[in-house]
């Protein structure tokens, strides 16, 4: 079990090197390239996938569903907002440190199995959503924004849902290993903002 983790760590570690692989949105704004963004992002896909874990264990907990599609509705949400803010020109502080922020804490969130209401669990995830779509509509220049604003959403909801299905497919044969990727997010944003 030990080594399959460890394996696991390192492909993530190896897969944040094509992080720049993204299509230059400036000159790409297409469909493809808001698809292609979340996905070769290895703080986007951690902070994603962390987002569905986290809502699997909420509604878990309860006993109820409504966090399965209110905590990463509220991520997707407050995302676009964050995206619109940033091409009508309104700035935020911290973009980029409020990112990697939300790795670690999104991380620890899960390795710790904190349980909240889902409208709490909502708005702290939309918080930081709203910085990682501040980042999108910032790296886009011009180019097509509706686009490439679709493409990114529907990237991101496809990440949230495959949290979601691995954390619900884990609690059923070892909850404690939802736990431990929780850990792994949380060193992996370390490593980010160290690396």
């Amino acid at each position: 079990m030990l080594k399959r983790l460890s394996l696991t760590a390192a492909i993530f570690t190896a897969a944040t090197a094509p992080a720049l692989a993204h299509l230059d949105p400036v000159e790409h704004g297409s469909f493809m390239a808001g698809v292609s963004h979340p996905l070769f992002g290895m703080d986007h896909i951690l902070v994603m996938v962390a987002v569905g874990l986290w809502a699997a264990q909420i509604a878990r907990e309860d006993r109820n569903n409504k966090a399965l599609w209110a905590v990463p509705a509220a991520f997707v949400g407050t995302m676009a907002v964050g995206f619109g803010l940033a091409l009508a020109g309104v700035a935020l502080p911290f973009v980029e440190p409020a990112i990697l922020a939300s790795v670690i804490a999104l991380g620890l969130l899960v390795a710790m199995a904190v349980h909240l209401p889902s409208v709490v669990g909502a708005v702290i995830v939309g918080l930081f959503a709203l910085f990682h779509g501040h980042a999108h509509g910032g790296e886009l220049g011009s180019a097509g924004a509706l686009q490439f604003g679709l493409g990114f959403v529907v990237a991101t909801t496809l990440l949230h849902m495959a949290g979601i299905a691995l954390g619900l497919g884990i609690s059923r044969f070892a909850p404690n290993l939802t736990r431990m990727l929780g850990g792994l997010t949380a060193l992996a944003g370390l490593s980010l903002v160290f690396g």
